[in-house]
């Protein structure tokens, strides 16, 4: 309460009180007695006068307290309003992305009916189940009229003409026949919109029973008599893991049967790592192949080796014989030939002395090497040759040098 209000209201009271009070002076026992009520109620509104200047003294005392408080409210209703400023904001921006999301789950469901649709025709189908077989051999390696072959005619023990989808060669002349026509009409039947949980089981359960019968009619081509060099058994490709787990969902036994029957259910999943295993069967036949072509390759070089080795042997024996002639030959020039000559410079007889031939003390060098001694036959191999004291050891010395 203000100060100011309060002081006036004291005076106020007292210029009523007084004022009152002149106007009774002379009145008599009439105003004494009104009088005594205006004193008494002038007494107490000098106590409620006392009572809103303690109120006032506590009000301000409590407004002190709560002014902490009053900020910190402040600031928490400006965080709430900057809070939900955000909220906002976010909330719109939320709505613009489930708008999108809502846009393209219409289109995507759109898209799926058009496949859908697209794949109730036998044809399409079929072409769909090759279209994938194809991309997984490719993927795995295989190669076109190389490695696996598509669409191949043959007859079978029952003179029934069969043409699996793709036949792939294994090593060893080896076939693996693989068929691509699994029924998917009450799978894709499934996944209409609108059903309910046993419309949609009953679809599956359909499902089921169809890829059974289809292992029934691969069982019954046997495609294994058609291809004698292929394993006795048929792969049969599902072109989608759903499709084949779906059918496997409500028919728990059916990959047993397909089994006993020689039929092996397929997804892309494990029909891919089927085939490049058979990818890295070729890459080993080829490793084995090559490592049986460097095999005979080196069992050639090594005879040829040995060959030149015998040659070399008998070079370097006519070698040494030719330095034994050339060393007898000095000798004999020198003994008899230039004894003659030195004694016509001696008599002055001709102006220059003869020239002194040197003997050749340099011998072949023999072959030490174990290798070439060991492809060496046995008539050529260390051959005795007459070698001097000197020739040896120069030959020692230079196998040490080498």
């Amino acid at each position: 309460m203000d100060v100011n209000l309060v002081t006036g209201l004291l005076v106020g009271i007292a210029l009523g009180t007084l004022v009152t009070w002149l106007a009774l002076r002379g009145s008599g026992e009439a105003g004494r007695t009104a009088l005594a009520g205006v004193t008494a109620e002038r007494d107490l509104l000098r106590e409620r006068c006392l009572d809103l200047e303690t109120s006032l003294a506590e009000d301000s005392q409590t407004s002190a307290t709560l002014a902490p408080m009053r900020e910190a409210l402040s600031r928490m209703e400006r965080t709430v309003g900057t809070l939900e400023r955000d909220r906002q904001l976010q909330y719109g921006a939320l709505g613009s992305r489930l708008e999108e999301v809502t846009a393209t789950t219409a289109a995507l469901r759109d898209q799926t009916a058009s496949l859908a649709g697209s794949l109730q025709s036998s044809s399409v189908r079929g072409a769909w189940g090759e279209a994938q077989l194809r991309r997984l051999l490719e993927h795995a390696g295989l190669l076109a009229r190389c490695d696996f072959d598509e669409q191949v005619s043959a007859v079978s023990e029952h003179d029934a003409a069969v043409r699996p989808d793709a036949v792939v060669r294994l090593p060893g002349a080896k076939v693996l026949v693989i068929d691509a026509k699994a029924p998917l009409t009450r799978f894709l039947a499934a996944q209409a919109e609108g059903l309910d949980e046993t419309q949609r089981s009953a679809h599956l359960r359909a499902h089921a029973g169809a890829l059974r019968g289809h292992v029934d009619t691969l069982a019954a081509k046997a495609y294994w008599t058609a291809f004698p060099t292929t394993p006795e058994m048929v792969v049969c490709f599902v072109p989608s893991d759903a499709v084949l787990a779906a059918g496997l969902a409500h028919d728990p036994t059916l990959y047993d049967d397909a089994l006993a029957r020689r039929v092996v259910l397929a997804s892309p999943a494990t029909l891919l790592a089927l085939l490049r295993t058979v990818a890295f069967t070729w890459q080993q036949d080829a490793l084995a192949s090559n490592a049986a072509q460097l095999l005979a390759l080196g069992k050639e070089l090594y005879a040829r080796i040995g060959t030149l080795a015998g040659h070399t042997t008998r070079l370097g024996a006519q070698l040494s014989r030719s330095v034994e002639a050339y060393n007898a030959m000095v000798g004999t020039l020198e003994s008899r030939v230039l004894v003659t000559a030195r004694r016509m410079h001696e008599l002055e007889l001709v102006s220059a002395a003869p020239p002194t031939v040197d003997v050749v003390e340099t011998a072949a060098r023999p072959l030490t090497s174990a290798e070439l001694l060991d492809a060496l036959d046995e008539d050529v191999r260390r051959p005795e040759l007459d070698l001097s004291a000197p020739q040896r050891e120069a030959i020692v010395s230079r196998d040490e040098t080498a």
